[in-house]
């Protein structure tokens, strides 16, 4: 009786072993007809399957429709949603949404999105360590229908990452042919303010410019300056290099970095602030040191905050939040036409002329 029962286990395990060996041939067989479909190799494939790292995401989207047309099976985690499978739900990756820029911006998106039903998903962060953890393709695959990036210019990693999603993308704020975007000209806009001060008279003119302080390669301080420095020179105007205040993107830190610049002898007769909280900031360190605007120093804002029509300033007015409502009608557009081209849209921007620039002509 344990004879037969010993003989028994030994054709059972020997029969197990069989399977688990056509089985494995199977797998192996799959993953190097996937390799040769894909253009890749086995190591490569087997990688880009199970999940791990080190993949390019367009290498890896390419690998996983190289399996789906083989029958080979595939991770549901690792698979975009298909239109059955819709959540309804829109993602927006935006850093500092506390600053009105992106609040505005935000404000605009959820109100189209409202409008359509959907649902909004906010991926919110202030760090860049939390920046590289929401672009993270695991964060979003299968949680959202299309996704909104707003005035983050992605790098390299993370372009493939996103787009690898096999879902609309749009940029706010950011120019791009590599998805959908809706842009401004930041360049035109400082060009408009600062040719406004030169035609008012002014020479001695500063510019308050925002700094990159959490390394999140931000586009519209440089873009700003360049459209300041390029207007100046077009007009034979030398830049004094000590004419430049550096601050952040809000009003306390610009009234800080302000008071401390009042404290020169040499002061310019204009400043052209890179936004609007700027110039809240700068014109309360003026109007602290005892001086007044536009009297002794002319002030122009940009972006058109609620705030400035009160205070009477002059800025460049932008439309932020019909920004967000175009942002997201692209990605609606997407997502019932996938088919359908990206488009880059350009949306006009102004001279909003109140009382903060003194004539000198």
């Amino acid at each position: 009786m344990g004879l037969i029962l010993e003989e028994n286990y030994l054709s059972f395990k020997n029969c197990c072993n069989l399977q688990f060996f056509t089985y494995s041939l199977h797998i192996v067989s799959g993953i190097v007809e996937i390799a040769e479909k894909a253009g890749v190799s086995a190591a490569t494939v087997s990688r880009a399957l199970r999940g791990m790292h080190h993949v390019n995401e367009r290498t890896r989207k390419k690998i996983i429709e190289a399996a789906q047309l083989l029958d080979y099976p595939v991770r549901p985690d690792l698979l975009p949603p298909s239109a059955t499978q819709r959540t309804n739900t829109i993602g927006v990756i935006a850093p500092f949404i506390s600053r009105w820029y992106f609040s505005q911006a935000l404000a605009g998106v959820e109100q189209a999105l409202r409008e359509a039903g959907l649902d909004l998903l906010l991926y919110n962060f202030a760090q860049v360590d939390a920046r590289q953890r929401v672009f993270q393709q695991k964060k979003l695959v299968g949680k959202v229908d299309g996704l909104i990036v707003i005035s983050l210019p992605p790098t390299e990693r993370e372009f493939e990452q996103i787009l690898g999603l096999g879902i609309p993308v749009s940029l706010l704020g950011i120019a791009s042919d590599r998805c959908s975007s809706v842009s401004i000209d930041d360049v035109k806009g400082a060009e408009l303010a600062t040719q406004h001060l030169i035609d008012m008279g002014h020479q001695d003119i500063a510019i308050m410019v925002g700094q990159n302080a959490f390394n999140f390669n931000f586009e519209v301080a440089d873009q700003r300056k360049t459209g300041f420095l390029t207007t100046l020179e077009a007009n034979g105007i030398t830049f004094n290099p000590a004419f430049e205040i550096v601050a952040d993107f809000d009003s306390h830190t610009s009234e800080l970095a302000m008071t401390e610049f009042l404290n020169r002898k040499k002061l310019p007769t204009a400043i052209f602030c890179e936004s609007d909280e700027m110039a809240f900031g700068a014109i309360k360190a003026i109007r602290k040191k005892g001086l007044r605007v536009p009297e002794d120093i002319s002030i122009v804002g940009y972006d058109d905050h609620e705030f400035a029509a009160t205070i009477g300033l002059t800025t460049i007015s932008q439309p932020v939040q019909f920004l967000g409502q175009l942002a997201a009608s692209q990605i609606m557009a997407r997502i019932e036409k996938p088919e359908s081209s990206t488009a880059s849209m350009k949306v006009p921007i102004s001279l909003v002329i109140r009382e903060s620039v003194r004539d000198l002509t």
